[in-house]
């Protein structure tokens, strides 16, 4: 079992242009069924064997598509997210980066009304059940099959640190990337609470950031929730005192989405938080008690 994608995913990738090639290349040869593309003017054509449409509506009526991935450039990223939430697909992936805040907004309010549909993004690596899936543009070799759960704001530390499990042989069910963007669509707790509801998941791994209180309210989640040990990792600790780094969303204002502050509220909640990425696979093992 695995959280929001998994053998049964069919995906229409939006926006198969030379990015989109490529990684949707990367995917089919993972076993990821690639089922479609969308460019305008295409349909009815072929791209390195995937079927072409004209618009995802098409698409998703001539594949049983349930899921998207977007690689549509940021001046129309917005809109390509709105017209997966009206195709009422399961899932949605965007991979772009740089769409104005105004426009997410703006998905933001059509998405609270869409409860069929679950946004990864956008600005992120996207997501991965090892062994099943592949949705984004993460190298699969850095994963492998088990059951930790991993949810991380930071696209290089997803690889980094599910290379530091794989090596340590905590294989993973689901690897969450969900992005670092001041407005996204699945956030840290929400994408918290799907690994502690899934069967398959033992331990969760959460890598967070400066900036916002998604960490604090996630913390919060598992002291009242939990079913299964979690470790956490802050990054960012580092920064000094008012500056801004790295994701849009990693902006601390005054007191709030600070570093201590979002440390604290792990150790309150009982989640021990790892100092550096390479301490995670021994914390994990200790949570587990191997």
């Amino acid at each position: 079992m695995s959280v929001l994608l998994g053998r049964d995913t069919k995906v229409v990738v939006q926006g198969l242009g030379r990015e989109g090639r490529f990684h949707a290349a990367r995917m089919k040869e993972y076993g990821t069924q690639v089922v479609g593309g969308t460019s305008p003017g295409s349909g009815g054509t072929e791209r390195d064997g995937i079927p072409m449409f004209d618009t995802l509506a098409a698409a998703v009526d001539a594949t049983g598509a349930n899921a998207s991935l977007i690689f549509v450039p940021a001046s129309g990223a917005a809109d390509a997210i709105l017209e997966a939430i009206d195709a009422e697909l399961g899932l949605v992936v965007c991979i772009t980066e740089g769409i104005p805040v105004h426009d997410m907004l703006t998905v933001a309010a059509v998405l609270a009304e869409a409860p069929a549909t679950t946004l990864i993004g956008p600005n992120c690596p996207g997501a991965i059940s090892p062994g099943a899936c592949k949705m984004g543009i993460m190298p699969a070799e850095n994963f492998s099959e088990g059951a930790i759960g991993f949810v991380s704001r930071s696209g290089t530390l997803t690889y980094e640190i599910a290379d530091l499990l794989t090596r340590a042989g905590l294989g993973q069910s689901t690897c969450l990337g969900i992005g670092g963007d001041p407005i996204i669509g699945l956030p840290t707790p929400d994408a918290v609470r799907l690994l502690n509801e899934d069967p398959a998941t033992e331990a969760i791994v959460v890598v967070g950031e400066i900036g916002g209180s998604a960490e604090e309210k996630a913390a919060e989640y598992m002291r009242a929730f939990a079913k299964k040990p979690a470790v956490a990792f802050i990054a960012g600790r580092s920064a000094p005192p008012g500056k801004r780094m790295g994701h849009a969303g990693a902006i601390v204002s005054g007191n709030s989405g600070t570093a201590e502050s979002k440390v604290k509220a792990f150790e309150d909640a009982g989640i021990p938080v790892a100092n550096a990425p390479s301490e995670i696979p021994a914390m994990v093992k200790a949570a587990l008690h191997r």
